[in-house]
């Protein structure tokens, strides 16, 4: 049970690091930075592998970087889809 706790926690601050890094916070609370720092290490683990220090079950470096990525990702695409409807109605 602590081992999940602690996943979450770290999952939760690599997401809250990469929204600081990119300057961009993902719409959803604090469940954003959750969401983010798992869906980082996912893709930062696919991209680059396991290295570096790793604690809660993700390799720091790596899930950094790969939520660093998934927050760049998601604020093209909201950016983009926000601007093709700024015009019009609610």
């Amino acid at each position: 049970m602590l081992g999940i706790v602690w996943s979450i926690v770290i999952g939760g601050l690599i997401g809250w690091i990469a929204q600081m890094i990119i300057g961009y916070g993902v719409p959803g609370g604090i469940v954003r930075y959750i969401v983010s720092g798992f869906a980082g290490a996912w893709l930062g683990s696919m991209l680059l592998g396991s290295f570096g220090p790793a604690t809660g079950g993700f390799a720091i470096i790596p899930a950094l970087i790969g939520a660093i990525l998934f927050v760049f990702i998601l604020r093209l695409f909201f950016k983009g889809n926000h601007s093709k409807h700024s015009g019009g109605y609610m």
